[in-house]
């Protein structure tokens, strides 16, 4: 049962199944041990949740010949977000102390009163722009839990080129 022989159907709704996976280790880190998660980590879970539902929807989906790119490049498209929202990560956790942000507003607070801070947009860039909470480490298995991401992002967006990359019957072309 070779993984690089399966079938698109198959490989994207094992992408699914992974992306599942990621979120349900995010949940555990979150409540059994206890690693809250800053603005920047909650950004990269909405990441790996749209990854997950562009996942399904194309594993049931599964179009045949050119149709099938169209899933391919948004699960790329959605994988270059996350990626680029980890490595932003990961460059606030990289400063020296002194060049940490300071602590901001919780990102549920950020999102409540959108109006008053200039919307949506606004909110977002402010949460992109790093906070103290972000620079904290807490590694899992001798990584931060961005450089974990930031794997992740890579691993899922060849995952799915590789299974646009088959041809029906599981072959590369």
């Amino acid at each position: 049962m070779n993984p690089l022989r399966w079938s698109f159907r198959i490989s994207l709704l094992a992408g699914f199944l992974v992306c599942a996976g990621l979120i349900g280790f995010a949940l555990y880190a979150q409540y059994v041990l206890q690693m809250d998660p800053c603005p920047l980590c909650i950004l990269q879970r909405v990441a790996f949740i749209a990854l997950g539902v562009v996942f399904l929807i194309g594993g049931l989906h599964a179009p045949r010949g050119g149709g099938r790119w169209f899933y391919v490049a948004l699960l790329v498209l959605v994988a270059l977000v996350g990626i680029g929202i980890a490595a932003r990560h990961l460059w606030i956790q990289s400063l020296p102390l002194d060049q940490v942000p300071s602590c901001g507003a919780p990102l549920g607070y950020l999102l409540e009163t959108r109006a008053s801070n200039g919307g949506l947009v606004r909110v977002l860039l402010k949460v992109l722009s790093g906070s103290g909470e972000c620079a904290r480490v807490q590694p899992i298995l001798g990584l931060s839990m961005p450089w974990w991401s930031l794997i992740w992002f890579v691993l899922l967006a060849v995952w799915s080129v590789l299974a646009g990359a088959r041809g029906t019957k599981g072959r590369v072309r």
